[in-house]
């Protein structure tokens, strides 16, 4: 059966659902969650210390809890921003990268999350990695191929893969290309469904596309509203959304049944991200999106309906707690559905 898991982030050795890794533990367990994700490990284990990650692995294992590791982020353009993974290097960056994935290994801990950028608090655009205007995108994303290529050979001496999560600032097309360059053995995809639209790519498809290559996942819901000038997405518990789940949980467990999900919850704000294809740096960035694509997602905008308007959605920002508690309960009967209907499913005669 499916085991669901919970992302849990750490800066300085805490995070929002506990004061350390064991206490973060103890709170994604009592909340009913099978597995956590330690997205952040260089801020959980700053010093790596052996001691307190085999106290957390046995922890885990005595609750009969999976455990995932992120391990830093694999654009090189971007990494200045990650310190404490050079620091666990001595100064390199990829040795300190090394460092993280024989950590994964020795704990069995073979799926592991990366990204490629990372959201600023800049106006516009240039809240994206993807728009910098210091270097061009393709030139960001041959830095990282390059960087995934020479920690390959680790990775697969040690049997870890590294899941590229469908970030903000990447479109599943580009991904999908990296994962050929490098190797599907060691690099794979985190899928993030709320993500996808940021990127002008409507759900189902971009899912389709990245389902055969998915081994992690950062589950949440959205919603788009028409803003002032274009779109813009906000985070949602689970079925509160515009994520036709079904569909979407259908793509991915008939590739991927074995599958370990993990929700990635939001306190405080909904994480409003813009789309703006009026901006005319928009459509040359994006040679892969075509325009019934962007008339989709203008549509599910225009439709939402009863959901929370413009206003309402930048003024409330979720609990984490209860972001996490309803996105559970949401996906675990979306599961039990989907159980129940492939049971009733009679299977198809081989000889007709």
């Amino acid at each position: 059966m499916t085991r669901i898991g919970a992302d849990v982030k750490f800066s300085g050795g805490s995070s929002l659902l506990g004061a350390d890794p064991l206490a973060a533990l103890d709170a994604v367990a009592g909340l009913g969650f099978e597995g956590i994700l330690v997205r952040t490990v260089d801020e959980a284990f700053p010093e790596l210390d052996q001691g307190a990650i085999g106290a957390f692995a046995e922890a885990a294992r005595e609750r009969g809890m999976f455990v995932q590791l992120g391990l830093g982020k694999v654009n090189p353009y971007m990494t200045a921003e990650l310190p404490r993974v050079r620091d666990l290097g001595g100064g390199s960056y990829l040795a300190g990268m090394e460092r993280l994935i024989r950590l994964c290994a020795e704990h069995g801990w073979t799926e592991a999350w990366t990204a490629t950028g990372g959201f600023k608090a800049y106006p516009g655009l240039l809240c994206f990695d993807r728009f910098r205007t210091d270097v061009d995108w393709d030139d960001q994303l041959a830095a990282t191929r390059d960087f995934l290529l020479a920690l390959a050979p680790v990775l697969r001496e040690y049997g870890v893969r590294l899941n590229l999560e469908t970030h903000e600032e990447i479109t599943t097309f580009e991904i999908l290309r990296l994962i050929d360059q490098v190797g599907p053995d060691v690099l794979g995809v985190c899928l993030d469904p709320a993500n996808l639209p940021v990127r002008g790519e409507p759900i189902g498809p971009a899912v389709a596309r990245v389902a055969p290559y998915t081994h992690m996942t950062h589950l949440r819901d959205a919603v788009l509203a028409e803003a002032e000038q274009g779109l813009s997405r906000f985070l949602m518990p689970i079925g509160r959304g515009m994520t036709d789940w079904p569909r979407l949980l259908g793509t991915l467990l008939a590739v991927q049944p074995e599958i370990d999900l993990v929700i990635e919850g939001v306190g405080g704000t909904r994480a409003e991200m813009s789309l703006l294809p009026d901006d005319p740096r928009w459509w040359p960035a994006h040679p892969d999106m075509t325009r019934s694509d962007l008339e989709e997602l203008r549509s599910l905008a225009a439709d939402a309906g009863l959901r929370p308007g413009l206003d309402e959605l930048r003024r409330c920002g979720p609990d984490l707690r209860a972001f996490l508690g309803e996105s559970l309960a949401e996906l675990r009967a979306l599961l039990e559905t989907l159980a129940s209907e492939g049971e009733r499913t009679p299977c198809p005669n081989p000889t007709s």
